[in-house]
């Protein structure tokens, strides 16, 4: 027993309600995202990710707040105090209230495990310099089309690089592909704008 309850004080949970705000949190929530209770109450859960996977994510909780499913998990990328960047496994489950109608949401957030970037720890081929931009585009929310315009490349030459990205780290989308980059340490945590580590860039 005494075990199971130093597991539940490590993991990090908060309850939101139906419209998206933090209403109560353990501690190990506010350690992981460094805040108070106060500084938290009334933020959205989307305020405490990475640009690039917001919109992914608001998406999921209204599907989940219409029942269209009852739960949903997924790798993620966090943001911590001073805009630190993290990896972490998001549990979301809706709750039924007492209350008719009324219903809430339970958050379990898990971070990964740094791992040593990839291209050194699993031989696998460094990316390009272009692929590293490209990466690190995607990595700060930048659409398709102006990710064209920055690089003077055609829609469909970055579409070609974002799967060619995709197959290297064997992800099915491009949120997958952020946050494996950051779980396997090829994206830098604490960086902004987001950054390649020069260790998997092709010289």
């Amino acid at each position: 027993m005494a075990d199971g309850q130093q597991s539940y004080r490590r993991l990090s949970l908060a309850l939101l309600d139906s419209s998206l705000a933090i209403q109560e949190a353990n501690e190990a929530f506010f350690r992981q995202f460094g805040g108070s209770p106060d500084d938290f109450r009334g933020r959205t859960l989307t305020e405490l990710v990475d640009p690039s996977v917001q919109q992914w994510l608001l998406g999921q909780l209204s599907d989940l707040l219409a029942g269209g499913r009852d739960y949903f998990v997924s790798d993620i990328i966090a943001v911590g105090r001073g805009g630190v960047a993290f990896a972490a496994s998001l549990t979301v489950a809706r709750t039924s209230g007492r209350v008719p109608h009324a219903s809430s949401i339970l958050v379990t957030v898990l971070p990964a495990l740094p791992e040593v970037p990839v291209a050194v720890d699993r031989g696998q081929r460094p990316m390009s310099p272009l692929e590293a931009r490209i990466l690190e585009e995607l990595a700060a929310g930048t659409r398709t089309n102006a990710l064209a315009q920055h690089l003077y490349m055609s829609r469909q030459a970055v579409e070609y690089h974002i799967t060619r990205l995709l197959r290297l780290l064997n992800v099915p989308n491009r949120t997958a592909l952020v946050s494996r980059a950051y779980s396997l340490g090829i994206l830098k945590t604490g960086v902004w704008p987001p950054q390649v580590s020069p260790v998997c860039i092709r010289e």
